[in-house]
């Protein structure tokens, strides 16, 4: 038996029926041109036939007093689910059927008496333009206890392969079996106390620094405090109903406007999302007169082996306030790089440490759900890393890989994407009983890329 760490616990803590603690990821793929007509269901063939054995942490399931212990009655049905989507008149099935059937499935909880993840195989989806291959889907599911969005990513990439002539499957859950030092490599790290202490009290000083220097800088009103978020109809209550909406930009829009204006392309895409949400929240009447706050989650790992939760965040001016996209991306710009300085004085225990301290009133009041409309940002905008060259299943090629994530009582929204190959792919998660039609997002984050484009002229 393996005991959860103090963050797995967390998440289990939080669960609800209305607020299921799991990450998800959405991939597409494109069926060779060669491929027959029952291309998606030799695959399903191929998975039960192959009797793949799952592994570590796939074959475990929860046990009292916060312990993963082996799974010794696993059976591949409750975790596996073949279906195909509502046919249209073309015969085929849309995206707006695959977007309803993500958005039920990522409003259930997942089953605690089995381990703790899903793998839906969903075909007869219709292809992207007249004359092109028909398309299929795979939506994964993983408990947040499990693995964290950037782990979860990690394992769904490893299980496809860089060949298009490449006929091996091995699925995500039975990966580690392949090699040793993967198990191993999963495993917490255990210090002996006297490292834990010391390391611990190391921290107090350069920890006592960062937040004196936050205190001086209280009069700028370009920097953020967790107590000067505003009230928005982004924070209040969820209920259980989820609506799921994806799309890819292209990337290289992002690059030029980054390189034309002396940024990042991370500061790009907050910007592109900080003018989407303005456009959303007047579309409501419900624009706050002080800018929205964002909480960036930063990765902490030093390797691409551990799957536990190893992140951070930092506390991000959305500049929402501002009509100009410019000035936006400016406001975003210089945020984001107060908090890369902090960052960068301080190692990995020193961060977490005073991420403790500056945001543990709102970690309370998420666990409590005391107060849902007073929150110490207003939503989670991340940005997953994922692979820079083709991938495939079975000669299939992945052409999106879109993330869906967690919601909280008091953040009805959370905004995710990936950077995969040439595009940026946007998965938004919403909280359908409190933000009607937010799937216009992306139409508005469409609308602010073309604002910043035209700006280069």
């Amino acid at each position: 038996m393996r005991s959860l760490s103090v963050v797995d616990r967390l998440f289990l803590l939080l669960e609800n029926r209305k607020q299921p603690m799991h990450v998800a990821g959405l991939c597409i793929f494109e069926q060779p041109s060669t491929a027959h007509d029952d291309f998606v269901g030799q695959l399903v063939k191929q998975i039960y036939d192959g009797k793949f054995t799952p592994s570590f942490p796939f074959n475990q399931v929860l046990r009292r007093f916060g312990f993963w212990d082996t799974d010794d009655n696993f059976d591949l049905s409750h975790h596996f689910h073949h279906v195909a989507l509502p046919t249209d008149a073309s015969g085929r099935g849309s995206m707006t059927a695959l977007m309803a059937y993500i958005s039920r499935e990522h409003g259930r909880m997942l089953d605690r008496s089995r381990p703790l993840w899903e793998f839906h195989l969903i075909e007869g989806l219709a292809p992207e333009k007249d004359g092109a291959p028909p398309r299929f889907a795979i939506y994964v599911k993983i408990h947040h206890a499990m693995a964290d969005g950037i782990a979860a990513m990690r394992l769904l990439q490893l299980s496809l392969c860089e060949s298009p002539d490449e006929r091996t499957l091995l699925p995500f859950w039975s990966l580690t079996t392949k090699n040793r030092n993967q198990i191993d490599a999963l495993l917490p790290i255990h210090k002996p106390a006297w490292h834990i202490i010391k390391e611990q009290l190391g921290t107090i000083k350069p920890v006592c620094s960062e937040i004196w220097r936050s205190l001086l800088k209280r009069s700028d009103t370009s920097v953020l405090s967790t107590f000067d978020t505003p009230k928005s109809m982004l924070n209040q209550r969820i209920g259980s109903a989820r609506q799921l909406a994806m799309q890819s930009f292209d990337k290289s829009r992002f690059v030029r406007i980054a390189e034309h204006f002396g940024t990042t392309t991370n500061d790009v895409i907050l910007a592109v999302c900080a003018g989407a949400l303005r456009e959303y929240l007047l579309s409501q009447n419900a624009l706050p007169d002080k800018p929205l706050s964002a909480f960036v989650p930063v990765s902490l790992r030093k390797d691409k082996s551990a799957l536990g939760n190893q992140i951070s965040f930092l506390l991000t001016n959305l500049g929402t306030h501002l009509d100009s996209p410019m000035a936006r991306l400016a406001t975003i710009k210089s945020s984001i790089d107060d908090g890369k300085r902090r960052f960068a004085r301080m190692n990995q225990a020193q961060i977490i440490n005073y991420s403790a301290l500056i945001y543990g009133w709102a970690g309370l009041n998420l666990i409590t759900r005391a107060h849902p409309t007073r929150q110490a940002f207003n939503l989670i905008i991340s940005n997953v890393p994922a692979m820079d060259r083709p991938l495939y299943l079975n000669g299939a090629r992945l052409t999106g890989i879109f993330p869906a994530s967690v919601l909280f009582d008091g953040q009805a929204l959370n905004i995710t994407l990936t950077n995969f190959q040439n595009t940026i792919d946007v998965g938004i998660t919403a909280c359908s009983d409190a933000l009607p039609n937010s799937e216009r997002l992306l139409e508005f984050m469409q609308n602010e890329l073309d604002r910043l484009t035209a700006l280069l002229k």
